[in-house]
């Protein structure tokens, strides 16, 4: 049997030509299956909504009931946290949301997962830190502060605090990172594992064959587990963005 661990290579496909950069960098074009598992995740949902929307009516089929469904699920999250200035941020949270969930889903069904890979979840979330803090200086510039002062705490106590809201705030894209990434990467992990159980069993004979049935009602259990782990995930990334952006939208007061 191979190493669980074998499914989360990266293997080499469509060869293209190297861009050469200013500044002596270069970038390959190539595509791998964690870029092809990406295009395929981003090309499943643009062709869902286009699907929902292209014959869209009053009374909404299954597919356009499907697609509002999701939209208002994830507007009036976003709207509850953030507040009336939710719609402006709303196509960045959507987008994640559908582009995780996607990657997620189809990890299920392919031998590989774009969000067990550590450089795709670190890109999604150093993409949802710059956001945050170009929001941030572009709404409250030096008052920026006031995110790691909180108020009604005494001067002596900001010399812990501060440190620690700062460390705090510089380590988002880290835990948002490693949460997807962990997530997804420990429960293929474990799938593979079960699944390894089974065929060796299996092969041992009639005995086998029994003793098989455990470990295989563990795959199927963890793999149900999967499909909610792949939702949970990719709602909370959409979550915790909204909280983040909800720390610089509403800086100086409470929403």
């Amino acid at each position: 049997m191979a190493s669980p661990m074998e499914q989360f290579k990266i293997h080499e496909g469509l060869q293209l030509p190297t861009v050469p950069l200013p500044g002596g960098l270069a970038v390959d074009l190539s595509l791998n299956n964690s870029i092809m598992a990406m295009l395929i995740a981003a090309g499943l949902v643009i062709a869902f909504f286009t699907v929902a929307t292209s014959r869209a009516a009053v009374v909404p089929g299954r597919v356009q009931l499907m697609a509002e469904g999701v939209f208002s699920y994830i507007d009036d999250m976003a709207a509850g946290i953030i507040g009336p200035e939710s719609r402006k941020f709303f196509p960045y949270v959507f987008s994640m949301f559908l582009f995780i969930l996607s990657m997620n889903m189809l990890g299920l069904f392919l031998a590989f997962t774009a969000t067990s890979q550590l450089a795709v979840t670190a890109t999604l979330a150093l993409m949802t830190f710059l956001i945050v803090i170009i929001v941030g200086f572009a709404r409250n510039g030096a008052n920026m502060y006031k995110l790691f002062v909180p108020e009604g705490i005494p001067w002596y106590m900001l010399l812990l605090v501060t440190p620690i809201e700062i460390i705090s705030f510089f380590l988002r894209p880290v835990t948002l990172a490693l949460r997807l990434f962990g997530n997804m990467l420990g429960g293929h992990v474990a799938l593979k594992v079960f699944a390894g159980f089974v065929f060796s069993l299996a092969s041992l004979g009639a005995v086998g064959i029994v003793g098989a049935i455990l470990p295989l009602a563990g795959v199927v259990a963890l793999t149900s587990l999967e499909f909610l782990v792949a939702f949970l995930q990719a709602f909370v990334f959409a979550v915790l963005t909204c909280v983040y952006l909800n720390d610089v939208v509403n800086l100086g007061h409470h929403h």
